[in-house]
Order: C-alpha cells, then structure tokens, then sequence
C-alpha cells in the first residue's frame, strides 16, 4: 500500500483551513472586547449634580481619550481583520465548486439494480461485452475517445462483474472497497500545489523564516518584556524606583506629588519636545507671588528641577489642584491629563508606604489621593469639595483669620439662616448655587462608626498569635442629615456562622445567620455599591475606596496594613434615594500578637475620594493567657445539671435534695475588654466613638 499526497488545486479545503485559524483568534477576542466589565467606575451610580466647572469640554476631551486607550484599539482593529478574513473565506467556500471524492460502486458501474440476481448479473454483463468488447467497438473522434479510454472501460466492467459473482474478488471488494484490495493511502493537504512546487521553495521557506524566527519571537518578547515592565499596582517598574528613591519618612503631601512627578507615565505624556512648549508661562502662573495653594518649599522644588518634562509635569499638577486659569487650551487640556496619571502612580507611592511601615507617609498618600481626586491642593479647605464654592466662599465661611478649615460636616450642622447668610451675597454664591452645592453635600458617603471589637470566631478569649477579627459597625450618614434614627442594639451584635457554612467560616460569603461583608470584595451575595465620587475636575470615573487599618499610635508605625473596603451588604439608599442608616459589618483577619497583655491601636477609617470624611479611635486589644481559655471550657462542659433536665430529676433522687438553678455565668473584666462574644454588653471597655471633628 502506497500512501499519495493531494494538493488542493481548486481550493476547496484551504478557505475552511484560514477560516478555522481566524476564528481561534476572533472570537476569543470578540469576547473580551464584549463582556461586561467588572470595574467598579462602570456600574456604580452617580450623585446626581448639574454642576459644570469651567472646562468641562477639555475634561470630557481628556476622559475620551482614556477611554480609547482602555479599550484597546489594537485588539478592536485585529477583530475586524478578523471577521474581514473570515467572512471572505465564508464567502470561498460558497462560490468554489466541490469535488466530491466519487465511490467505487460497481452496480453503478455495470448500470443493474442493487435486487438483480447473479444470473440477472451475468446476462447484463454479457450484453456489455458485445457492444463494449474492445474488439467490437471503435474509438468516438467525436467524443474524444482513444483505444486506451476503451480497454479501460472494458476492465471496469470486467472488476464490476467479478466483485458481484467471483467469491475471492468480492470477498476484496466487501473487505476493502476495491476488487483489487488495498488501494493507496491518499492524504490531502489543504494547500495549493504551487506552494510546494519547484522553483516556489525559497519563498515559502522565507514566509516560514519570518513567521516562526521574527514575528512569533516579538510577539512573545513583546508579551513577556510588557508584563515585566509593570508592577502589580500597574505602573512601570522604573516609576516605582523613582518613586522610591525620593521616598522618606518625613515626606510632606508637597512632597508627595514631587515624587510623583517622577513617573516615566508622566514623560511619555509629555515629551522633551513637548516640555518646553508653555513652560515659561506656566510657571508664571504657578509660581506666582500671590498662589496661595503651594508654599514656599515647593515653588523651589520645581524651580530646582533640570529635567524639562518632569519639571512641566510638576507644574502641571499643581495648577491642576490649584485650579488654576491657563488662558492656553492646550496647557489646560495637558493640565487635565496628568491628573488621572498621578492618581495611579499614587498607588505605587502607597505600596512603598506599607512596605516600609511608617503611618505618616501613608496617610500623606491617602490624603494626596483625595486632593487629587478633588483637585484640591494639600492644606486647602475641604469646602472646596462642594460646586461653585471658591476661596471667597471658603473665607466668608471659615472668616480670614481662622486657624482650622472647616469640613463639610461642620458647614452642614449650622443652621439654615446662618449657612445662607455666610454663603450667598455679591460676590459670593447665588441661590442656585447654593442650591446646588448643598444638595451634593446631603449625598456625600460619610461612613459613622457605631461601634468596633476585636474576636475570636467561635471563642469567648483572645489567645496569643490566634487569627483575631476586627469587626466594625459602620452606617453611612450624610453631612446635613436630619432626624436620623438610633442604632438598633441588635444590629451591633455580630453572631458567628453556623458550624457547617464553610463559605462564611473562610470568609468567602454572608453568614447564614447575619450578612456580614469582608474586605476586599470577598463578599458573593449581594454588592451595594456607593455612588462614584463626586469629582467633576477629574478626567475619570472613580469609585470611593475605604481603608481601615491599624497604627501604633506613639511609634508611628502600622500594625495591621490597610484592608480595603469598595461595597457594602446593605442598601445606603432607598427607592425614593432618602438615606437608610443601615448598620454596615465590616471584617479583618490578621493574627494576633504572641504575647499575652494589653495592645492599644489606633484605628483609622479613610476614604480614598473625599477630604475631611476621615475618622479615628483608638482601641484595645485583650490577649488571655490560654490557659484561661482552656478553664473557661472546662467549665462549660462541667457543669451542674439543671433542675428541669432529666440529669436534675436524677439528681435529686440520688441526694433527696433539688439541684440548684444555673446561674448565669459571671465573666471577669478581662473577659469583658476581650469582646469576643461580639455583645452589646461585653464590648471594650475602650471608647469605641468615632472622633468627629468639630
């Protein structure tokens, strides 16, 4: 048995070879392109505000913008070549003729019926010979015919008559399809012959050359080389050493976003043979006398920079939180650029605040976020937050000699008369205005702690190095809220989840006796998002992010990194978007310490998108010595029966007197400061109220 290679010359299989290998790469991508996003900006709702700032149309330019670079315009561009491919091969394969592969029948070949018997058989093949017989019949010139074409006819016949009444030939035939047996092996290779003709070789050997030895090398080079350029927090690996050499412990919010400036992001936005471009009237701008926004400090940073476009940058970025009047299109619009950058490379400034455990850098990298965010520069007045409110505004309400900003909270607990008188006049806010700006500060998400303990899932102590909960009650209340209900007592309590729900006991879900939700988006039920941030001078949608985290209050340090809190287990607002006050549970694991004593921490809430919503407390945990905690279960397994119980009664009859009744049991005060029953009444003794600023 021979084996035969066929070619396809018609190109019959070639459009469905093309076709196959453009589908395993358009499809997959087509998906990807067409899934829902998961990103909190693209499902979160809005507050709602008719606010405009100045140039809103070169901020929506900027948001474009991003938004073409997020979705990938390669990857759309390739689809389309894709289906382009595909339907062109669709259409090959409609259009070009087919060439079935025909089977050797021989019925069809003698032209008898599939019921005719042998000697039907035999008469038939009889009456061909006499007229098919290669002696008998002459060649057709009409037709095209020679003596060859004849004989092979004739021995056609002659195979269809054996395979239908010779034993050995039609054993061959039913076995193998063929009188004659095996036939060859035929392979057909879905390529057109001129590919692998001669004198065609060297080009094909050059297409293979460039596929395999030049374009597959770059794309997985490309791939490869592109994921490590990037750190986890998405940022080049350069920008992160930057960024870590201009780090300190005693880094001010200026010097935050100096370092910042340092991100090669930031160079590839602007250019060396951009940098020059506006320059000089942007400082002039900036590093104006009467800017009140930047100090003294950081005017001579930027004054001191040599690189063009790192010092452009910078500049930039604090015109950007200055808000300040370029009269340039094209710096304004550059202005609205960098601030979305910086706001990514913050993360990357955060991450090295952690590795390096200082609190105060990370909370100069919280609250640099929020400027950001606001575009509010560092040390300004969190009334800037709010539409239409200006530096005017701002001095009429805090008055010109005042030492402490006021947060919107405060502003909002005025009374109506006063807040009005102080914010609405020649010079200052009309009444739509101040309209406006009040109806955003009513939405804003300020998150109230009710109450916060430390635990032990399913213990009644805190043992050394065991894995400790904090758990918080949180509810959000907004500045300006009026007849807001008490907190439900029983809503403070946090009751551990059954024995059997593993998806609760892991942390992976709700608890079938209480919803309760875990840090960083464990939670599976149910996810009630706030609204984004309300930051009409950002070039981007931003989700608020809280992070709640542990710090040494007299060393400075952080003792529990941030856990980081983006949706919530219960509504925070109802259907006609009033306030709910829902009690809200927040959770951390981390492990405890290995010594037994007293461990005060201070607990920060922060939130990554609004300046002055920021809260504290300072809290105890409680470690028991274990055996403490062994005693403590000793006792309630042995313990005195109760006179209603079966045990009792047998009691009774055994000593002739009545067993006494339970009592409830009696816990020290280490018990109580340990909170790990998660009550009302064994909570801290610690003072677990959030410090308001006044």
């Amino acid at each position: 048995m021979s084996t035969d290679y066929t070619y396809d010359e018609q190109g019959q299989f070639f459009p469905f070879f093309i076709l196959t290998l453009a589908g395993l790469v358009t499809l997959p991508l087509t998906y990807n392109l067409l899934k829902p996003s998961k990103e909190l900006e693209n499902t979160a709702p809005r507050i709602r505000s008719g606010f405009k700032p100045e140039h809103e149309d070169l901020i929506e330019a900027q948001k474009r913008k991003r938004l073409r670079k997020e979705r990938r315009i390669k990857r759309i561009v390739t689809v389309v070549l894709g289906y382009g491919i595909m339907a062109y091969m669709a259409y090959l394969i409609v259009v070009t003729a087919r060439a079935t592969p025909k089977i050797w029948d021989p019925y069809e070949i003698l032209g008898v019926a599939r019921s005719a018997n042998e000697k039907a058989i035999s008469k038939h093949y009889k009456r061909l010979s006499l007229i098919y017989h290669p002696d008998k019949i002459r060649p057709d010139p009409a037709k095209n015919e020679t003596i060859e074409m004849l004989n092979d006819r004739f021995v056609e016949l002659t195979k269809a008559y054996k395979a239908l009444t010779d034993e050995e030939v039609r054993n061959n035939y039913l076995q193998y399809g063929h009188p004659d047996g095996k036939q060859s092996f035929s392979i057909g290779i879905a390529l057109p012959q001129f590919i692998v003709t001669d004198g065609n070789g060297k080009y094909v050997l050059l297409v293979y050359g460039a596929l395999l030895g030049v374009l597959l090398p770059y794309i997985v080079g490309k791939w490869w080389y592109g994921s490590q350029r990037y750190t986890k927090e998405r940022v080049y690996v350069a920008t992160a050493g930057n960024i870590f050499r201009e780090y300190k412990d005693d880094i001010t919010d200026g010097g935050i976003i100096s370092a910042l400036s340092s991100g090669d992001e930031l160079k590839e936005t602007i250019p060396p043979q951009k940098a020059e471009s506006g320059l000089a009237k942007l400082e002039k701008k900036v590093l104006a006398e009467d800017a009140k926004f930047i100090s003294d400090q950081d005017r001579e940073v930027i004054k001191g920079l040599d690189d063009s476009s790192r010092r452009k940058a910078l500049a930039l970025l604090w015109a950007y939180l200055g808000r300040v009047e370029l009269d340039d299109s094209t710096l304004n619009g550059e202005k609205y650029e960098v601030a979305p950058i910086a706001l990514s490379l913050n993360e990357a400034f955060t991450a090295i605040s952690l590795a390096f455990g200082s609190l105060r850098p990370l909370l100069g990298s919280f609250r640099t976020s929020q400027s950001i965010i606001q575009a509010v520069a560092p040390g300004s007045s969190p009334l800037l937050q709010l539409p239409y409110f200006t530096n005017e505004v701002v001095q009429s309400v805090e008055g010109a000699d005042a030492k402490n900003h006021f947060t919107i909270q405060k502003l909002m607990k005025m009374s109506e008369d006063k807040r009005r008188s102080l914010t609405v006049g020649a010079g200052l806010l009309s009444e739509n205005q101040y309209t406006a700006a009040i109806s955003v500060a009513k939405q804003l998400p300020v998150l109230q702690i009710s109450k916060a303990f430390f635990k032990v899932m399913g213990e009644k102590v805190i043992t050394p190095s065991s894995l400790v909960q904090l758990v918080v009650k949180a509810r959000f209340v907004p500045p300006g809220s009026t007849n807001v209900p008490d907190v439900n007592p029983t809503d403070l309590e946090d009751i551990d989840p059954e024995e059997g729900d593993l998806d609760a006991l892991m942390g992976r879900g709700p608890s079938r006796n209480r919803s309760v939700k875990f840090a960083d988006g464990q939670n599976k039920g149910d996810k009630i998002q706030p609204p984004l941030a309300h930051a009409p001078y950002l070039a981007r949608d931003h989700s608020p992010r809280w992070n709640i985290f542990l710090a040494d209050g007299k060393q400075g340090k952080i003792a529990v990194p941030p856990f980081t809190f983006t949706t919530f287990d219960k509504p925070l607002f109802d259907e006609s978007e009033k306030p709910t006050y829902n009690v809200q549970t927040l959770k951390m694991q981390f492990q405890a310490p290995p010594q037994v004593g007293d461990f005060p921490f201070v607990m920060h809430v922060v939130c990554d998108s609004y300046l002055g919503l920021d809260s504290k407390l300072d809290i105890n945990l409680h470690i028991d010595d274990p055996a403490k905690a062994a005693a403590l279960e000793e006792e309630d397994d042995i313990s005195e029966p109760d006179e209603d119980s079966i045990a009792g009664q047998m009691q009774a009859l055994k000593t002739g007197q009545p067993p006494k009744k339970a009592k409830k049991p009696v816990h020290d005060s280490s018990d109580d400061e340990s909170n790990t029953d998660g009550d009302e009444g064994d909570t801290s003794d610690t003072n677990t109220e959030t410090d308001v600023d006044d």
